[in-house]
This record gives structure tokens, C-alpha cells and sequence, in this order.
């Protein structure tokens, strides 16, 4: 992953990139993916949408479901995170998210939170939301209390429609919803630092009838591998961040 020199202070003209596709690899195309977390070697994947909304274990290799658990069809489910052997999912409206057995994808409980419910990462000790507007709240995952809150920035100016969340390598990675970009977010300031331009990733004729934006970020840290997707698509890029002229 290019590195981004750290700002003395003050708004600074974040860095551009472009992606350039190392591999493609299969995705259900009647995913709406709103969470992609790699683990031992595939995904974890939490879909929206009522009545579909579902938290499934994906293989990397041929986009096959190995497991997959329905969410009431009352909640839309949206971002998700794992830390240790518990897996968290979000829900769009409903103030409500749900905790499992990460390998088991037995329930375990469930969490309130404030707002809406877009993105969810984890740096390993918080859990990282999203809420559709410029803020990111750090929640403790024990007592699901706000311990943080960041404003993201972009030259001095909130950014707003922050989605799928992606902790990276000590950054905050965001998809911009509706948008073919993805933010790389300093996460002590929440200055924007990069932004990675994704547009043509899905080719005009792989885009079939349902297919919705760019959401789906997940990073194999053992191996460097950043993947990327969308809602509907029918494949998952690995990707290598090529810095723009």
C-alpha cells in the first residue's frame, strides 16, 4: 500500500490515485453488499436490503456462499466488523446492530447505537462507524459507548455520504456513496489525505440490470492485498494503488 507522508497541519490537497487490477475473482451478482471483511483467506460479507439482508462466509477462489444466516426482514442490514471471534453488523434505520459467533454465525446478542448505521470497521480496539454525514464515531465494543468522534475533512471541508469502512495499515479507508471514489482518512484528524479514483473498475458490459454503486472494501493484512467490489456486482477486484501524476 503507498505510504502518505503525514501532514505537519492544516488542510492539504489529499493525494490521488487510480487502480490498477491485479486479480478478479467471482461475486454473486444478488449481493447488495454493504459490509466485506477478509478472514482466513475469503470474506465475510453482511448484504442489504429487506427481506435480503443476510451475513454470509464467502470463498475468495469461486464466490461460493459456504454459510450464510438471513437477517429479520424487518432490518436492512449494512456495515460489519470482526474483532477476535465475534462479528458486528450494523442496520440502516433501525438504531439496532447484531453480534455473532464469527465462526459459528450463531447469535449472540445485540447493541443500540445512535443514528443511522452505514459503515463499520475495527483498528482492533474500536469499533469505527459511519453514519451517512462527515462524522465517524469510535465505539467501545464492550459497552458500545461513543469513546471518540472525527469530522472528515477534505481541504478544510466536510465530506458527507461516508459508507463502507475499511481500516488499513493505521488509515481510515471510506467509500463515497454514489461516488467512484474512495477516501483514505487520517484517522487522529480525519483529514482526508488520499483519494482513490475507481471509476471503470466494473466494465460497462459485466454491469447487469441490479447493479448499484462501489461498496465493499476489504484488506488481507498478512498479504497486502486491498479487494473492492460493489452492490450487485459480479466480481471482486484485488487492486494495486498506483499514485496519479
Amino acid at each position: 500500500m503507498p505510504r502518505i507522508a503525514a501532514s505537519a497541519g492544516g488542510a492539504q490537497a489529499p493525494v490521488r490515485f487510480r487502480c490498477e487490477i491485479v486479480a478478479v475473482w467471482p461475486h454473486d451478482r444478488g449481493a447488495f453488499t454493504q459490509g466485506l471483511v477478509f478472514r482466513r483467506g475469503g470474506f465475510l460479507e453482511s448484504t442489504g436490503l429487506n427481506g435480503r439482508s443476510s451475513l454470509r462466509e464467502v470463498e475468495l477462489k469461486t464466490g461460493r456462499v459456504l454459510k450464510q444466516v438471513a437477517v429479520a426482514n424487518a432490518y436492512f442490514a449494512e456495515g460489519l466488523a470482526v474483532i477476535g471471534d465475534r462479528a458486528f453488523q450494523l442496520t440502516w434505520q433501525s438504531r439496532l446492530g447484531f453480534i455473532y459467533d464469527a465462526d459459528t454465525f450463531g447469535r449472540l446478542g445485540d447493541f443500540a447505537y445512535e443514528g443511522e448505521g452505514w459503515g463499520l470497521t475495527t483498528d482492533g480496539r474500536s469499533l469505527i462507524l459511519s453514519d451517512g454525514t462527515a462524522r465517524i464515531r469510535f465505539l467501545d465494543p464492550a459497552t458500545f459507548q461513543v469513546t471518540r468522534v472525527i469530522e472528515v475533512t477534505a481541504n478544510g471541508r466536510p465530506v458527507t455520504k461516508l459508507n463502507e469502512l475499511e481500516w488499513i495499515e493505521g488509515e481510515l479507508f471510506a467509500n463515497v456513496w454514489q461516488t467512484d471514489e474512495i477516501l483514505r482518512i487520517n484517522p487522529a484528524t480525519g483529514q482526508v489525505v488520499g483519494v482513490v479514483d475507481c471509476a471503470g473498475l466494473l466494465a460497462p458490459q459485466d454491469r447487469g440490470p441490479d447493479a448499484d454503486v462501489l461498496n465493499g472494501i476489504a484488506y488481507d493484512a498478512a498479504g497486502g492485498r486491498l479487494f473492492l467490489t460493489g452492490k450487485n456486482w459480479p466480481k471482486v477486484f484485488e487492486v494495486r494503488l498506483v499514485p496519479q501524476p
